[in-house]
C-alpha cells in the first residue's frame, strides 16, 4: 500500500490499485472520472449512453488494471480502454439493431440560453455522428484537448495518421455543410 499524497502520480496509483490497493483505486477513479465521462459522452453522443458506458468501464477497471504496465500514461491507457469499450458497445448495438439511431436526444436536456450556439453544436454532433468510426473516435479525442501524438497512442496509429484524419474530418464536415445549404 502506498502512502497517498496529493502529488502521487496516476501511474503510481494505477500500479498500486492493480496490486489491490483500494484507496489508490478510489483516488485514481476520483481524479479520472470527469474526463472519462466527458470522453464517453463524446464517443456516444448521449448522456444516458455515456453514463452507462462509463459505469461499465469503471466496473471492469479493477480487472483491467492488472494489465496496466505503466508503459504509457494512465490517462492514455484509460482512454484506450474507453475507446475499445465504445467500439464493443457499438458492435453489440449494431448486432441488435440494423437501423441507425443517430447520436440520441442529448439536445432535449440542454438549457442553453443561446439558441444559435446550441443549434450549431447540435449540427456538429450529428455531423460527427455520421463519420466513420475511426474519424469519429479521432475527433472525439482531439476535442478533449489531446495532442495528435497522444491521440495516436490511444488509437494505435501514428501522429501523422491523426493529422490526416483531422484534415479528413474537416473536409467531410465542410461537404456535409455545403450539401445542407
Amino acid at each position: 500500500m502506498i502512502v497517498m499524497r496529493m502529488n502521487t502520480g496516476d501511474t503510481e496509483l494505477a500500479l498500486a490499485a492493480a496490486g489491490g490497493d483500494a484507496k489508490a483505486f478510489s483516488l485514481l477513479l476520483e481524479r479520472s472520472y470527469d474526463r472519462l465521462f466527458g470522453l464517453c459522452f463524446r464517443l456516444t453522443g448521449s448522456r444516458f449512453e455515456a453514463e452507462d458506458l462509463c459505469q461499465d468501464i469503471c466496473a471492469a477497471l479493477p480487472a483491467k488494471l492488472m494489465r496496466f504496465e505503466g508503459g504509457s500514461s494512465f490517462s492514455t491507457w484509460l482512454y484506450r480502454v474507453a475507446v475499445n469499450a465504445s467500439h464493443d458497445r457499438r458492435r453489440r448495438a449494431a448486432t441488435r439493431s440494423k437501423a441507425a439511431q443517430g447520436w440520441g436526444d442529448w439536445e432535449v436536456n440542454r438549457t442553453e440560453a443561446n439558441k444559435e450556439q446550441a443549434e450549431a453544436q447540435n449540427w456538429l454532433m450529428q455531423a460527427i455522428g455520421s463519420l466513420p468510426d475511426d474519424l469519429r473516435d479521432t475527433v472525439a479525442l482531439v476535442m478533449d484537448d489531446m495532442n495528435h501524438r497522444d491521440v495516436g497512442e490511444v488509437l494505435g496509429v501514428s501522429e501523422g495518421t491523426i493529422s490526416w484524419r483531422m484534415s479528413e474530418v474537416k473536409k467531410r464536415l465542410k461537404e456535409i455543410k455545403e450539401r445542407e445549404q
